[in-house]
This record gives C-alpha cells, structure tokens and sequence, in this order.
C-alpha cells in the first residue's frame, strides 16, 4: 500500500507566501490579522479557519487547482470543482468556446489548458498542423511543443530566436504563478531547443513579436491574443486559456480569407 504524506496546510501557505516574494508583515495587512497570527498559522501554531485558508489563498494569488490542496491540507473539503470539458455541466463552456472559436474565422484560434495542451480548435488552425513530425500531432497535442520543436512549426518560422524567446518568458512566469512541476519541464523541454538562439533587440518601433510564417511559398505575419474567463469557480474552466491569431498585415489577411 502506498501512503501519500500531505504537508501541512502552514507550510504550503509559507510556501505560496515566498513564492509571491511577500512578507509576513506584507501578507498579514493585506488580509487584515496580525502578523504573530500569520507566523502561527504557517508554523502549525494555529489552525486557520476555511475562511482564513481561502482569504490568504486569494490574497496570494493561488491558483484554484492549489486552492483546494490547501483546503485538504487544512482539514476542509475542496469547494471548487474540476469538471471534465465534455460533462454535460460544461455545455454552456463548450457552446461558448465553440462560437468564439467560429467567430474568429477565417482567421486561427485555438483552446488550451494550463499546461498549453490544445483542448479545441477551429478550422484555421489547420495552418499550424500542416508539414509538422506526426508524432507531434498525437494527443495531447502540446500548443507550445508543436510551435517549438525542431520538427515543428520552427522549421517555418522566420524569427524562431524572438518568438521563442518571448514563448520562454512567458511560460516562466507561468511557472513562477503557479509553481506547476509539470509546467517547469516543459520551460526546461523548450529550453533545450534554443541553446544556439540569439534573439533580436526590439526596435525604437517595435510594439510586438510577431510570428512570422512559411507556408507554401508565402511569407504570413501573425500576431496573437490571449484569453481567458473572467469569473471561473471551476478548476478546469479557470485554467482554459483562448489562443486567436490576427493578420498582421494585408496580405496575410488575403491569404486566411481564401484559405
């Protein structure tokens, strides 16, 4: 039998606390207690309350997923729920991503979880599929992998060096957001890929990277959005995020209206 030795709920809100670079001076006034209350609370002195397991969970910035460890931690029951995305409860999330995913056509979009697993996708993202290692195409299909990999779409893409650079940074302080093992092996997985890259400066100009693209002869210029729901009390829905690519110029906007 295997036994799972779960640490205290002190110690991962003292945990979380560094993560966010914070004080136990600078926690405690936000979430209005005394310091010495917050010094007892992470060093097991004091059992904190499920109020008080969930003020200093949103005052640090705990992702949902960790909030309801926390919760377990301190002896409570989870109260956020994780729903798979093809329950019947998240009907009204798939209609919603599926006509915002229509919507955005003719241009590509895609749906992907926390760790940048593609989840949907509308018609348009056809374009990023096309002359890539199938091995890259099976599920899950990684979002940030398929771009990325050497075998990948980075073979077509123009300036690889600025937009891995920019992926990197982003997926970095993903990582140092939600302290995501997982997470963290992709960032050292990617890594890998760019030990010879020298990315450019950014100009006088420059407001974004854009992604700029091969495809058949063709020379497409992207750039990209990303978002998310605004109000989530689902582990899986607050983790959802909505890739949409835009033409960055007219010909790249010619190019998607036909394709």
């Amino acid at each position: 039998m295997t036994v799972t030795f779960q640490r205290p709920v002190g110690e991962l809100l003292r945990a979380w606390r560094e993560q966010r670079r914070l004080s136990q001076l600078e926690l405690a006034n936000r979430v209005e207690v005394s310091t010495r209350h917050v010094s007892f609370v992470e060093t097991g002195k004091s059992r904190p309350s499920q109020e008080m397991v969930l003020r200093l969970a949103e005052h640090l910035d705990v992702p949902l997923r960790d909030r309801n460890q926390l919760l377990l931690a301190g002896g409570y029951a989870p109260i956020y729920s994780e729903a798979s995305l093809h329950s019947p409860a998240m009907l009204a999330i798939r209609s919603t991503l599926r006509r915002l995913l229509d919507a955005h056509q003719p241009y590509p979009a895609l749906v992907v979880d926390r760790w940048w697993n593609i989840v949907e996708a509308n018609a348009g993202a056809r374009l990023f599929t096309t002359d890539v290692d199938e091995s890259l195409l099976k599920a899950p299909m990684n979002a940030l992998r398929l771009t990325l990999h050497p075998a990948g779409l980075a073979r077509r893409i123009g300036n690889l060096a600025d937009v891995r650079a920019a992926a990197l940074a982003s997926l970095q302080r993903q990582v140092a957001a939600t302290a995501d093992p997982d997470l963290q092996d992709l960032y050292d997985e990617l890594r890998g890929y760019a030990a010879a890259d020298r990315p450019s400066r950014p100009g006088p100009t420059d407001v974004v990277v854009p992604l700029e693209l091969s495809h058949e002869g063709r020379q497409l210029s992207f750039l990209t959005t990303i978002a998310t729901f605004g109000t989530p009390l689902d582990v899986t829905v607050s983790e959802l995020m909505i890739e949409s690519f835009y033409p960055a110029d007219e010909a790249t906007a010619d190019f998607l209206r036909a394709f």
